[in-house]
């Protein structure tokens, strides 16, 4: 495992944490070569330094209390500008007093570009060891159910038969006059994070869950926009 992800993990641990912050998650994430937004995280009462970043904007709520921020409010999208970013950021420092949660920051990020929401996730099964899984982004794997599932570790023909096994993979082909995505960049993500040197293999020992919702696949990449990693209860040694 390289230096700085083990690191992150101490950290973690020490600060009696079950879960990742999203910054930390999205640097494990980062250090496997998958896209993250470009972001700073703003410590309580700290004026967002935002300078060469470019709006519109996403602020999230940082908080041992609250892994699913969304669930206590702590997310607000399409901040236009820096203005908007920095109004945001004071109404999450209100919000945790409001709801009595402990605030470590607020993460603000640009928002990546518009493309097709899918969800990539992974777990370490008892059994199987370290699972994958790929599906239909945002509310639609809750709605639909639409996710394909292969024990790691993958190489790109699994990667391609997973995408195809989704139920909404005429919608990646560009179904209905939509424009088809690059299948090359999901194909990348899956293997960043099931193959054979992937992050949940390298991990194994330090995560229990991976889930990446979503990672928005458009022509420039596929951004991981949002990251949540559980730790496995007992260190590896």
């Amino acid at each position: 495992m390289k230096p700085e992800l083990k690191q992150i993990f101490l950290q973690a641990r020490a600060a009696g944490r079950s879960v990742l912050d999203e910054p930390a998650a999205k640097r494990v994430l980062a250090a496997y070569g998958l896209p993250v937004p470009r972001g700073v995280t703003v410590v309580p009462g700290q004026k967002p330094a935002l300078e060469g970043l470019r709006g519109p904007f996403a602020a999230k709520l940082i908080s041992p209390d609250a892994s699913h921020k969304s669930d206590a409010g702590g997310v607000r999208l399409g901040l236009a500008d820096a203005a908007a970013a920095v109004a945001a950021v004071r109404e999450m420092e209100a919000l945790s007093k409001m709801k009595n949660l402990r605030l470590d920051g607020v993460l603000v990020e640009e928002m990546a570009p518009a493309g097709i929401e899918l969800m990539v996730g992974g777990l370490i099964d008892p059994r199987f060891g370290p699972v994958l899984m790929l599906g239909l982004g945002g509310v639609f794997v809750e709605i639909f159910g639409d996710t394909a599932f292969r024990v790691c570790p993958i190489d790109r023909l699994d990667a391609e038969e997973m995408i195809d096994d989704l139920r909404g993979a005429p919608l990646l082909r560009g179904a209905r006059g939509r424009a088809p995505v690059d299948k090359s960049r999901i194909v990348g993500a899956l293997l960043a994070v099931g193959g054979e040197a992937g992050l949940l293999m390298e991990l194994e020992g330090e995560l229990a869950e991976l889930d990446i919702n979503p990672l928005i696949v458009a022509p420039e990449a596929a951004t991981a926009c949002d990251a949540r990693i559980v730790l496995a209860r007992k260190a590896a040694e």
